[in-house]
């Protein structure tokens, strides 16, 4: 049967699902639907008229009206809506007999008032079956009720057949017991005669009204009633062509193909054969994919903002972001890093950290401890005079080829060292070495940490305490490349010890060092920047990074103060003035991608770390990376969510076009 049951919500008067729809053949059904179209856009064939929905659009489907749907768009998200007539039945007798209709002509049709309450009621509907908070069976009645009203006051189907009708209450009713009759009684002998009787007109001043209100003759819109009606037992039924035409009232069959084929331009064979189909090939051909509506929330919370039963943890936070605004200030990317005991660049996987953290972060300045060490072969007796800076020389030297300015710390080191320091070197460089010496680091700004230990650094917590630090406070955190193990540290594990490095002392990558990168893509010009994000510009595009930044402070990862756990952030992005098509990334770093702290404690949180193991933290464990096409919009939307202590960037790189 192609007349659909529609299974209501237990003790609710309404049914709520979000699609995908591809293909929905043709059928009617026991409820009024609203298709309300939240992404792409989809075909709608309603009895002989067909409408192209695009996103924001709505449709609404009268109790057994015959209706198809179709789309190219594979992306499309669609809410179907069902309403049980008999719910409003209850407060409005007439309520079966009444249709709504939606204009769907053409673009900017729907931008008016009474489709963005509508819509609203749309969205409070679902929210309130997405919560279930308290009442929520009593809210939906009495937000459903009130929509049913708004539908009869501003989309009842004779505004669209009658110019101002709305405005005449007496013809309103006239023109609607009018049509009442004739769906009724259309497969009958009808008269324009009885009808005008009845209503105490003449029958020429009726038709001439008729004419006017409907666009048709009284006859034509019989036979339109008529017409669409047989669709459904051509369909259904396996009566023959005569018996149907009979059915619905025509009094001879030739009659019945020329107004059916004046409606559909196919004759009733040809409509049989082509959409007649065995149960079995209906549903194959049904391409629908239902999904949790739960999905659907975040295109629709433009209209809840000012809902007072709003759930704030439920809450997506709208940002707008004009990509033709002029720049506020320059970013200033990560430059400094601390490179710990120099000695550790001898060892060659100490190198390859190195050369791993220049290639996906680069920075540009690195302090140098220790350079003037007996691990290095410098001999500080005085009576020396010839010091060996072979493997000084070899430190430089891959300093420099990884394009580092070097801030030699010489505390502590004697004149004469000093002094042949800069002799050998500038020959070596023939540059000023002494700037290396003499640099004041507190030219770059940096803010040092205060301890060498503090759990916190191989956690998550590290992701908003550094961004935030750079992108809101320009507080220039600086980490060590590595964890350093000295005789005072007490260890229950060989990996995980909460030193200050943005890798583990068995290389590891630690969310620290996550940070670090997504910081170093952000581009120089600052177009916005606020408590959870910032945007940049640079010669590729655009950048978009943006975290959860709740009481994230110096004191909170010292653990100084205590902060409310953060939770799960969900944001909706409107971009305007995209003026050309963009690769877009996403890396989204929280716990599940990117924390190798994370990982280790979901293995147990063992002592030694086997070489299983191993490999997979070292190969594995990173942010997460997904790739789309933007293509060029008046306005572009992205959706996201933000984990407690994660961050999640966006990279609008520009597409070169041949």
């Amino acid at each position: 049967m192609r007349r659909q049951h529609i299974e209501y919500l237990m003790d609710l008067p309404i049914n709520i699902r979000l699609a995908n729809i591809m293909e929905y053949p043709i059928h009617w059904q026991d409820s009024i639907e609203i298709l309300f179209v939240l992404k792409g856009s989809i075909e709608v064939g309603i009895e002989s008229e067909v409408y192209t929905l695009e996103e924001k659009e709505i449709e609404i489907v009268n109790v057994d009206e015959s209706y198809w749907i179709k789309s190219k768009d594979p992306d499309n998200l669609v809410l179907i809506i069902n309403i049980d007539p008999n719910f409003f039945e209850r407060y409005y007798d007439d309520a079966r007999d009444t249709f709504f209709y939606t204009d769907s002509s053409g673009k900017d049709t729907q931008e008016d008032e009474e489709y963005y309450i509508l819509r609203r009621y749309l969205s409070i509907l679902l929210f309130e079956i997405i919560s279930k908070i308290d009442d929520y069976e009593d809210v939906i009645e009495e937000n459903l009720l009130n929509m049913m009203y708004h539908l009869l006051n501003n989309f009842h189907y004779l505004f669209y057949e009658g110019e101002n009708l709305e405005e005449d209450e007496v013809q309103l009713e006239r023109y609607h017991r009018i049509v009442k009759y004739l769906s009724n009684n259309y497969m009958n002998k009808v008269s324009l005669q009885d009808i005008a009787e009845k209503e105490f007109l003449s029958s020429q001043y009726l038709s001439y009204k008729i004419k006017e209100t409907f666009g048709l003759g009284f006859n034509e819109y019989l036979n339109q009633i008529r017409v669409e009606e047989s669709t459904k037992l051509l369909l259904d039924s396996d009566k023959s062509i005569s018996d149907i035409s009979d059915e619905v009232g025509f009094s001879h069959v030739r009659y019945y193909n020329k107004h059916f084929k004046l409606h559909y331009n196919m004759t009733p064979f040809q409509y049989r054969n082509k959409y007649k189909v065995s149960k079995k090939e209906l549903d194959n051909r049904t391409n629908i994919n239902y999904i949790p509506i739960d999905k659907a929330l975040p295109y629709v919370i433009n209209y809840l903002e000012d809902y007072e039963r709003y759930n704030y943890d439920n809450r997506i936070i709208k940002l707008d972001f004009d990509l033709e605004k002029e720049s506020i200030g320059e970013f200033k990317n990560p430059d400094l890093i601390d490179l710990g005991d120099i000695s550790l660049l001898l060892e060659e996987e100490n190198r390859r950290i190195l050369e791993e953290i220049q290639e996906e972060i680069g920075f540009k300045y690195a302090k140098v401890n220790k350079l003037f060490s007996y691990d290095m072969d410098i001999y500080r007796g005085k009576n020396h005079r010839f010091i060996n800076w072979t493997r000084v020389e070899n430190i430089l030297d891959f300093i420099l080829k990884l394009k580092l300015f070097p801030i030699i710390d010489t505390k502590g080191v004697e004149n004469h060292i000093l002094e042949d320091f800069v002799l050998n070197f500038s020959s070596i460089y023939d540059i000023d070495v002494e700037k290396w010496l003499d640099f004041d680091i507190k030219d770059i700004n940096p803010s040092l940490l205060n301890t060498d230990i503090n759990p916190a650094f191989d956690t998550t917590d590290m992701i908003p305490y550094i961004i935030h630090s750079y992108t809101q406070e320009d507080r220039r955190i600086v980490l060590k490349m590595m964890d350093e193990i000295s005789p005072e540290v007490v260890l229950d594990n060989d990996t995980f010890f909460g030193g200050n490095g943005i890798y583990t002392n068995n290389y590891l990558n630690k969310p620290s060092y996550y940070a670090f990168m997504l910081l170093s893509l952000l581009g120089n010009e600052i177009l916005y920047r606020d408590d959870g994000y910032i945007v940049t510009k640079s010669d590729s595009g655009y950048q978009i990074l943006l975290f959860n930044p709740i009481g994230i402070s110096e004191d909170t990862i010292y653990r100084r103060t205590t902060i409310e756990k953060p939770k799960e952030r969900k944001i909706s992005i409107n971009l305007y003035n995209m003026e050309e098509d963009f690769q877009i990334t996403k890396y989204d770093l929280n716990k599940n991608f990117g924390s190798s702290y994370d990982k280790w404690i979901y293995l147990g949180k063992p002592e030694r770390i086997d070489n299983k193991h191993w490999t997979m933290l070292r190969e594995f464990v990173h942010p997460n990376i997904e790739f789309y096409y933007g293509k060029k919009s008046i306005v572009f939307n992205v959706l996201t969510r933000i984990k407690p202590n994660g961050a999640v960037l966006f990279l609008l790189n520009s597409v070169q076009k041949e």
